[in-house]
């Protein structure tokens, strides 16, 4: 495909005078003759003269190769690989080797393949997509356009919306942890008698749990991704486009507002909120609510200014302990009369 056609696509402008033929898409350091990269970070500009790539996506006209003028050069590189990579797409029709409940209702378009699990008066919106092994517990209710990866699970009585993608090994409504503790020491289960509900365009990655409630719901919002490793725990909402990144966990009845970042291995204690567009640093423990668009790291979680400055003192803090210790030792000195470099005598 010519770069000005792949310009004409994107709604880009091209910068230089060659059009060439771009088979493929790579980063910027891998790239060799034949493909198209980007650069979306100007730290990184330096890096441009030394690409074998034919050609760039960027913000603004390279001197080295020619250019793909985008306002937003990463979103347009994803743009563009889609028309070059295409997941296989399954044939339609049911699969005799499922089992699709006489009482489910599935739309048209539908895929499922073998070993697929559709229970009782579960009802699936049109052009859905079941890999393999995939289970939906009896009484859920999905919409239009929903793909399920191979062993993903969807349980009992929950809500999925439009353009929902779950990857392999994703659990949407299991069992919330709640367990009340007898005289004797032992737990007793409390039934989980909630829903987890996730609304549209919402993506969740594998081996990932969203819990379903004790009572009422659990919800992840239009628009929110959530990575793999992730635990959403029961009665928690995970507001509209939020990013959950690898191995965050949310104690129960968390409350993330619109635009939240979480870094990987980020945790949550229940019963607080994180609001609009606030970003919480990577390993990082919330105990307590965060101010709409503040940054926090640490643990305790704490303004991330004020954080990197504890962190560039924390390696120094024996030598730190050792000063302070002998200037105490100097003050003790002083106050007893003596100079700070002369051996106490007994009078």
């Amino acid at each position: 495909m010519l770069l000005s056609e792949i310009a004409a696509r994107l709604g880009c402008t091209i910068a230089g005078e060659v059009d060439p033929e771009i088979q493929s898409l790579s980063g910027m350091e891998q790239a060799s003759p034949g493909q198209l990269t980007f650069l979306a970070n100007p730290k990184y500009a330096h890096k441009v003269k030394d690409s074998q790539a034919s050609a760039i996506i960027a913000a603004q006209p390279s001197a080295y190769l020619p250019t793909l003028i985008s306002t937003n050069p990463y979103l347009d590189f994803a743009r563009a690989l889609e028309l070059f990579y295409q997941p296989p797409q399954m044939a339609k029709g049911i699969s005799p080797q499922a089992y699709v409940s006489p009482t489910a209702k599935i739309g048209p378009g539908a895929s499922i393949a073998p070993f697929c699990y559709v229970g009782d008066d579960v009802e699936i919106g049109a052009n859905c997509t079941l890999h393999a092994h995939v289970v939906i517990y009896a009484g859920a209710r999905i919409g239009n356009d929903f793909l399920a990866h191979s062993h993903s699970v969807v349980r009992e009585f929950c809500r999925v919306g439009d353009r929902v993608t779950l990857q392999n090994n994703t659990v949407v409504g299991g069992d919330g942890f709640g367990f009340a503790k007898r005289a004797d020491g032992t737990h007793h289960k409390i039934v989980q008698s909630g829903i987890t509900v996730v609304e549209d365009d919402v993506e969740i990655q594998s081996l990932t749990n969203i819990d379903r409630a004790t009572m009422g719901e659990t919800r992840v919002e239009r628009g929110a991704k959530v990575d793999s490793l992730v635990q959403v725990g029961h009665a928690c909402v995970v507001g509209q486009d939020n990013i959950l990144c690898s191995q965050v966990g949310l104690a129960g009845s968390t409350i993330l507002k619109k635009s939240v970042l979480l870094a990987g291995q980020v945790g949550v204690s229940g019963h607080l909120t994180i609001h609009d567009n606030a970003v919480v640093y990577a390993q990082s423990g919330v105990g307590h609510d965060v101010d709409p668009g503040t940054i926090v790291s640490g643990s305790p979680a704490f303004d991330f200014r004020e954080w990197r400055r504890a962190v560039t003192a924390f390696p120094k803090l024996g030598e730190i302990v050792r000063t302070v210790r002998d200037l105490e030792s100097r003050l003790k000195s002083l106050e007893e009369g003596q100079k700070p470099d002369e051996p106490k005598t007994n009078s």
